[in-house]
């Protein structure tokens, strides 16, 4: 299906230079503001307090954030649903002058004067050796999607495009991080989840685009390889806008109406999604340009037949 078809291609290749300069100072920038800044890790990494409270009647958790706000604990803490309405989990971040349990008193005793039906179910303090796990089996995983990603392309075209997607998909995660830590905004769990889905979704734009070049070389065998690239990119462009205007636009619904506890998950998304985008048209596929590809890389020359074949002796 599709909205529309260029007939003329576009010559996307012919600014890849520039586009790329322009992604490689993106790219150093994000790197400079993680060093700088670093990541503002959630409690899930650092280690803290978790609460779980539970009401009668369905839980306000603006109310509830805005109570704990002003108890001095600045924006460090998460306030979310699980399970039911009524339910309530909040992290607190550790505070060098007070105890977990002096955390949860000094928070119980505001919330039962904000509401007397409210009631503490569990408290536990997650110590920083669970953070450090976490960060070790996120990073892990992290490597191992990357690692999945390289032998797939590999198998499936050749090295030079499995390198120039690989640069592209780490182009994106780093764009990401590096957004993260600029602005401050909590890096956690569900953010992490969604670095991840990006890593996937960013390939699959690159693969799409890759699947076209090599239809292009079969079909354009006298064209040059950058008019090969420009219209496996301009024929796609159609298909682009659909898949990723419809994603972007479940994606903005769940940061306008998914509360607090989805905005960051789908801020990530959405950087990642833009980012996906530009990246497998002026990176990956600029990168597979500059690395020599071929038609011979992925179309296998036909052997004629001599007069010799087929002969018995």
């Amino acid at each position: 299906m599709e909205f529309f078809r260029i007939k003329k291609d576009i010559p996307f290749m012919r600014h890849a230079l520039i586009f790329n300069i322009i992604s490689f100072i993106t790219f150093l920038a994000a790197v400079f503001f993680l060093w700088h800044k670093g990541l503002h890790l959630s409690v899930e990494f650092t280690g803290g307090t978790v609460m779980e409270v539970t009401y009668k009647n369905a839980a306000d958790l603006d109310r509830i954030r805005n109570t704990v706000r002003d108890l001095g604990f600045g924006n460090d803490f998460q306030v979310q649903n699980f399970g039911r309405a009524q339910d309530v989990m909040i992290n607190l971040p550790v505070q060098k002058d007070m105890t977990s349990v002096q955390q949860s008193e000094k928070v119980m005793t505001a919330l039962i004067a904000q509401n007397p039906d409210a009631h503490l179910q569990r408290v536990e303090f997650v110590g920083p050796q669970v953070g450090d796990e976490l960060t070790h089996d996120g990073l892990m995983a992290l490597g191992m999607v990357v690692i999945g990603i390289i032998i797939y392309l590999a198998f499936r075209f050749e090295w030079k495009y499995a390198v120039s997607a690989i640069i592209a998909n780490l182009h994106d995660i780093v764009i990401i991080l590096g957004f993260f830590a600029f602005f401050e905004w909590e890096f956690s769990l569900p953010v992490l989840a969604a670095i991840l889905a990006i890593l996937g979704y960013s390939v699959n734009e690159s693969v799409i685009i890759f699947d076209r070049i090599r239809e292009n070389f079969r079909k354009m065998r006298k064209a040059s390889v950058m008019e090969v690239v420009n219209h496996a990119i301009t024929s796609t462009i159609s298909r682009t806008i659909i898949t990723h205007g419809s994603t972007q636009m479940m994606v903005l619904s769940m940061m306008i109406f998914g509360g607090p506890t989805l905005h960051n998950f789908a801020l990530a998304l959405t950087i990642g999604i833009c980012f996906g985008i530009y990246s497998s048209v002026f990176v990956a596929a600029a990168v597979a340009m500059w690395l020599g590809i071929k038609r011979e890389d992925l179309v296998k020359p036909v052997k004629e037949k001599g007069n010799a074949d087929g002969a018995v002796v």
